[in-house]
């Protein structure tokens, strides 16, 4: 009686402390003024790059560190192919433009945008074989300087994450660190609790909501974009909208007019609209961004649809010259578990929590592929009209007409023995794997992107 007593004023004191001094996770800075030329934004990023005839977007999906330690070894092997440019043998990895991140991916991703070719000296050591969920679970269980703290209505087990990645991954960088580097442009991807959009960290976003995001934390973002719900807490913003002058962009301007748009367009000017709005939505929560995409590639195919056209696109990023354009998806998606077929009992939560997710993810993983590739004639189509005088298109090499797309996808459905490719699937998406299993998934992902066929046509028609 006299130990439960005890626990009862221990914990007693630690609600009265909580309340007393309501920790807070970091509010985001508001935007003084809109300038569409102002920030972390595509546009800006490819323009301080050298342009060339290929155009090269990778994408890097969510799975915890199996995710992350499939998509480092996807920049391994960028990093040994090499391809001729201006008489010069280059590495195909110096060519990226943009790395679209999410959940673990977006790790790999943000640290790699930050740090260059240092990721192949120190992250392994950092993240990838790092125990990181243990060490989270030591924090919020057994560091009683942070129990507190998690009483606070205002500050919860994400943003210790984000203090933890903050301080041992991404050494306090924040965007504006982010953007002074010249690499590709980094997009961490997370999801809208609420209208369940996919919101990603650039400057574009920003803008709507009104806010800076030079001043944020990488580190948050990819707390953010990671945040699996139930298991971790959202990341909150705060929504200024309205405040800085933002000037919608056309397609959108024409949504909330009402105006007939083609579907796709409208519907995603409709998921925008309510972040618009800061009177009726002044909060925004982010969760795990692969409950919108886990595959980071919607963030590329809606900024195609925003504008109607790829040549509007292009041009935006003074890219309208590319002869060749190629995604690369790194898809490090499960393996639906089919044991409860031979059940007769009732499964669990557990069970069905894993199975409802592991089908979504699938199901839309496989019709946003689809939807890339069925958008490569018309982008062709485009392209060709955007360059070409009327009545004469040419597809000669190094015409008006030349364009050409390509489609990579690097996923464990790749290897051809049966027995690996469910070894890799099975692995768990948590935020720790062995080191011999993180090796594993490096030279996985090297033999896969090795033996593609679509990857092997690219490297010669970039000969």
């Amino acid at each position: 009686m006299r130990t439960l007593q005890k626990l009862f004023l221990f914990f007693s004191l630690l609600t009265f402390l909580a309340g007393c001094t309501y920790y807070h996770y970091p509010v985001n800075a508001p935007l003084d003024r809109y300038d569409p030329d102002f920030g972390y934004k595509p546009k800006n990023t490819t323009k301080s790059r050298e342009v060339g005839d290929l155009l090269l977007l990778v994408t890097f999906s969510g799975g915890g560190t199996r995710a992350a330690a499939l998509s480092y070894g996807v920049l391994e092997a960028l990093r040994d192919a090499r391809v001729p440019k201006g008489g010069r043998d280059l590495r195909l990895l110096d060519e990226v433009d943009i790395i679209s991140g999410v959940s673990g991916g977006s790790f790999t991703a943000a640290y790699y945008g930050l740090f260059g070719d240092r990721i192949f000296q120190d992250f392994e050591q950092k993240f990838l074989k790092k125990n990181v969920q243990g060490e989270l679970r030591n924090q919020i269980i057994f560091n009683p300087a942070n129990w507190s703290r998690l009483f606070s209505p205002y500050f919860d087990r994400s943003d210790l994450a984000a203090e933890y990645y903050d301080k041992n991954v991404f050494e306090g960088a924040t965007f504006a660190d982010l953007a002074r580097h010249s690499g590709p442009m980094i997009l961490i991807n997370a999801t809208d609790m609420v209208y369940g959009t996919r919101m990603a960290f650039n400057q574009d976003a920003f803008d709507i909501i009104c806010s800076d995001l030079n001043t944020f934390p990488v580190a948050r973002a990819c707390a953010a974009s990671s945040a699996v719900p139930i298991l971790l807490t959202p990341i909150t913003l705060k929504n200024y909208a309205g405040s800085c002058g933002f000037v919608p962009p056309a397609f959108l301007s024409q949504a909330l007019e009402a105006r007939a748009l083609p579907d796709r367009q409208f519907d995603l000017a409709n998921n925008i609209a309510p972040f618009m709005d800061s009177e009726r939505k002044p909060y925004i929560h982010l969760v795990d961004g692969g409950v919108a995409d886990n595959l980071g590639l919607r963030a590329l195919l809606e900024r195609v649809i925003a504008s109607g056209n790829i040549m509007t696109n292009l041009k935006t990023a003074d890219m309208a010259q590319v002869r060749k354009i190629a995604f690369i998806i790194v898809n490090a998606e499960t393996e639906i578990d089919n044991k409860w077929d031979q059940s007769g009992t009732i499964p669990p939560f557990a069970a069905m929590f894993d199975s409802y997710s592991s089908i979504a993810i699938t199901r839309y993983n496989i019709e946003t592929v689809a939807l890339l590739r069925e958008s490569f004639n018309r982008w062709t189509d485009e392209v060709r009209k955007g360059r070409c005088p009327e009545g004469q298109i040419s597809t000669t090499p190094g015409s008006c007409g030349d364009i050409e797309f390509y489609l990579v996808e690097v996923k464990f459905d790749a290897l051809k023995d049966p027995v690996e490719r469910t070894y890799f699937k099975r692995l768990p998406t948590s935020f720790y794997l062995p080191s011999e299993e993180v090796d594993k998934l490096r030279q996985a992902a090297g033999r896969i992107l090795h033996n593609s066929r679509d990857f092997q046509q690219l490297l010669q028609d970039l000969q």
